[in-house]
């Protein structure tokens, strides 16, 4: 019974973190949409003009997307609400509310290379806020011996993301196009299921079960 009482007060309060933070995630989607303004011009012509303020939404979204999935799967091994967890998933939501920003100057302005310097930077820094709070919740784990092969697997998934945005840095002094490579990479490494990349990592199916994956 006391163990039943305990579990109940910390998934109240774990959830109540997971909704404030669904929250301010949907009003960071909600700010990218209100940027694609209706064209100019009406016609074919006038939506072709608004291309790269349309792709830069869609790459963003998917990010966003891909962090509130992960997210939700990270919270699950979490064990209790401390301050820790709950600072480094303040500052996750604040590095996520800088991507419409990020957004919109690089829509604006062609892609140009600034533009992609900065895009790029505004990305890698939910990383690193991410890549903190899977430390808050691995930590916990590892003390209640639950450390599983989803958070084995995505630490280092998070090393190779890194590594990738640091190309892409590197890259948009070179070429905006590249730069914007290194940034779809990445999206496409956290999305698609079960490649051969994955297995590298001990993500495949066999190493996660069907709760982590679903």
């Amino acid at each position: 019974m006391d163990d039943e009482a305990d579990e109940t007060p910390r998934q109240s309060e774990l959830g109540r973190v997971e909704a404030f933070s669904d929250g301010v995630i949907a009003i960071i989607v909600t700010i990218m949409v209100l940027e694609l303004h209706v064209p100019r011009h009406p016609g074919l012509a006038g939506l072709i003009e608004l291309w790269p303020i349309f792709l830069a939404y869609v790459l963003s979204f998917t990010y966003v997307a891909i962090y509130w999935v992960n997210h939700h799967r990270l919270f699950t091994h979490a064990r209790r609400v401390s301050n820790s967890l709950l600072w480094s998933n303040m500052v996750l939501l604040f590095t996520l509310s800088l991507i419409p920003f990020a957004t919109a100057y690089l829509g604006e302005h062609g892609f140009g290379h600034f533009a992609i310097l900065l895009y790029i930077l505004t990305l890698a820094l939910p990383a690193l806020a991410y890549a903190e709070m899977e430390a808050v919740i691995e930590r916990q784990a590892r003390r209640a011996n639950t450390l599983s092969a989803y958070l084995i697997a995505t630490r280092r998934k998070g090393y190779v993301s890194a590594a990738i945005y640091f190309c892409g840095i590197a890259a948009s002094f070179l070429s905006a196009g590249l730069a914007l490579v290194n940034a779809v990479l990445v999206a496409l490494f956290w999305i698609l299921p079960d490649t051969p990349v994955d297995h590298l990592f001990g993500c495949a199916r066999g190493d996660i079960s069907a709760d982590e994956r679903s």
